[in-house]
């Protein structure tokens, strides 16, 4: 993986001290090599991180008339390799880096069709002045840009893009609504910055003198599932399997992550064999915190510990197994440097204790596997299953809107904050594929799936890439394979939930790879600490800046409000603020970050 950043400018010079300071943002995610293209109206950069090919990866790279910079990775090169070859291509090295641009040399736009991967690139054409930009189907790799008078910047992460002068740090009313009623989701398309956008997942886009245009080049479809459950089961395992061998390949060190539940002992388990067969140990790294036992208390959503079943798959699958055990000060401490990570107030110590456990691992290795987004396609959440917030009419995850609402400078009714986070909602559906003749339930279950792949599954991939390459860390996820999307979108419900359970058919598919008990364990989320110190913690953080003169959080957020949620530790505001797992620690998290981010960006409230 990598960081790219460039700028096209077709009325002024461009000033490469303000590329080399996006550079500089960029180093983390790419620390072992750097380069610049320079060229008429055009300069692109990119920060390398080593994991393919080391000899002849290197970039910007360039052929004829299109220079490249990319960040990815392709899980079929030699598909397209031997494609290219076919039509009469040649090539150096075996970097996935030189498919990509003889590809695009080869297929113009069409290339991204061809690609099973998750990347972000850009080709500038020299002989037509015309950039291209595009994004995988899923939206795992980032990429932001702003348009200019004449020109375009675009980069991997916020932070570069605030290098430019043409990007300032300024939110609008707007802004702040998306960082208050939908974060740590942010609206498609949308930086939250007034000048900064994100290029969708699925989309490519073209810059030249008339302008950027956009183009979506993929989404899931529905069609009639003609297969049986026999058929269903074999295929599904068939996808997994292919898709976990696929991200294995790497010329340098790989681990998994392994919490003991579902998903990530089903890739580390695959992993494994994989490895014993090559005579090789895998390495798998599981995160707990400390005391954690001691404060644990089941709840619906989290019914029990991790740490007895990390434990077990590790001996089973006879990995070198390592535990990372953070400390709740340690946790809130690195909520600031999360922020800087994600370049937006985040999911909170959810985001923090991921940060802290991807430096643990960069120790090590450079690449991991982990189960993110299996969840989000095969049902595993409540409101896949729960009626009520199955047909919430709006996103299912983040039910406090109003409360919210209550909550912001200038206090949104219930009816405005709802109207605003509706039209967000509204738009998400109006792009839903639907089967003629299919029952409500079946449109439902649709819509919910293309809500969670656009909105909570890219929440959760926002997270994993800025979090891990903070660190330098490349971290694949097997899940988001767009063949498994795609067939998981018209597999039907009762399919799924097979046997009554969330996740059943992924259960039912992977008999015989892990212990039974392992296999159909209840879903418990990522995990959280439960230390009642850390919400004492964090209340005293918080109250202290709500006295600081210098306060820039109630510039956003009503003060008087949130004192009242303080000094009744969070008893007056009744609902979760996103998902399962941010509760009242976790909201107050998200107002320490708020505050860290708007310090940091030197944040602009405008109307």
């Amino acid at each position: 993986m990598c960081g790219i950043a460039g700028e096209i400018n077709f009325k002024n010079k461009i000033n490469l001290s303000v590329m080399n300071a996006m550079s500089r943002e960029l180093t983390p995610r790419g620390p072992d090599a750097d380069g610049i293209f320079d060229s008429e109206g055009c300069c692109l950069v990119h920060r390398r991180l080593i994991v393919i090919d080391p000899e002849n990866g290197a970039q910007p790279m360039s052929e004829g008339d299109f220079t490249l910079v990319y960040n990815g990775e392709l899980y079929n090169t030699e598909e397209v390799r031997a494609e290219l070859k076919r039509r009469g291509a040649t090539f150096f090295g075996h970097s996935d880096t030189e498919v990509v641009l003889k590809a695009f040399i080869e297929f113009g736009e069409r290339c991204v069709e061809m690609f099973n991967g998750i990347f972000a690139f850009a080709v500038w054409n020299k002989r037509t002045r015309t950039l291209f930009l595009a994004r995988d189907r899923i939206g795992v790799k980032p990429l932001f840009y702003a348009e200019f008078d004449g020109g375009i910047v675009f980069a991997s992460e916020i932070k570069a893009l605030l290098c430019h002068p043409e990007v300032k740090p300024i939110i609008t009313r707007e802004g702040a609504a998306q960082i208050m009623l939908i974060g740590p989701a942010k609206p498609v398309g949308s930086g939250v910055f007034r000048d900064i956008r994100d290029l969708p997942a699925a989309y490519y886009a073209v810059f030249d003198e008339n302008g950027l245009k956009l183009r979506r080049y993929w989404k899931p479809i529905a069609e009639r599932h003609t297969e049986g459950l026999k058929e269903t089961t074999a295929h599904l395992r068939e996808l997994i399997f292919d898709a976990v061998k696929r991200q294995l390949v790497s010329d340098v060190g790989l681990c998994t992550f392994l919490s003991g539940g579902l998903d990530s002992s089903i890739i580390s388990a695959i992993a494994a064999h994989e490895f014993e067969k090559r005579g090789e140990v895998l390495n798998t790294y599981s995160i707990d915190y400390r005391n954690n036992r001691e404060n644990f208390r089941a709840s619906a959503f989290q019914p029990d510990e991790d740490a007895p079943y990390v434990l077990e798959m590790a001996e089973f699958l006879h990995t070198q197994h390592h535990d990372v055990v953070l400390d709740t000060p340690a946790l809130a401490d690195a909520l600031n440097d999360a922020v800087y990570a994600r370049d937006l107030p985040g999911m909170a110590d959810v985001d923090s204790s991921l940060y802290l456990f991807c430096r643990e691992i960069k120790r090590d290795f450079s690449v991991a596997l982990s189960g993110e987004c299996a969840d989000e396609i095969f049902g595993g959440y409540p409101w896949y299953h729960r009626p009520e917030v199955l047909h919430y009419d709006g996103f299912p995850w983040a039910t406090s809107v109003p409360e919210r609402g209550a909550l912001m400078k200038d206090p949104m009714s219930g009816c405005e904050a709802e109207a605003f986070v509706r039209e967000v909602y509204n738009k998400c559906l109006s792009e839903v594929s639907y089967l003629d003749g299919e029952s409500a339930e079946d449109a439902r279950m649709r819509e919910m799936f293309t809500m969670n792949l656009q909105y909570f599954m890219a929440t959760l991939l926002d997270r994993k890439d800025r979090m891990s390459m903070a660190h330098g860390l490349e971290v694949r996820v097997p899940f988001c394979d767009y063949r498994l999307v795609e067939y998981a979108y018209n597999i039907p419900t009762d399919y799924k939930n097979y046997n009554n359970r969330e996740k059943g058919l992924v259960r039912h598919a992977m008999e015989g790879l892990l212990p039974q008990h392992v296999l159909w364990r209840k879903k418990s989320p990522y995990p959280k600490t439960h230390n009642p110190n850390y919400l004492a913690l964090l209340s005293e953080r918080l109250g202290a800046i709500l006295k600081d003169p210098n306060c820039r959080l109630t510039e956003i957020v009503n003060a008087d409000a949130l004192r009242e949620m303080l000094e009744t530790n969070g008893a007056s505001f009744t609902k979760n603020w996103y998902g399962q797992l941010m509760t009242v620690p976790q909201i107050f998290a998200y107002f320490l970050q708020i505050e860290a981010w708007m310090r940091k960006y030197n944040v602009i409230v405008s109307d």
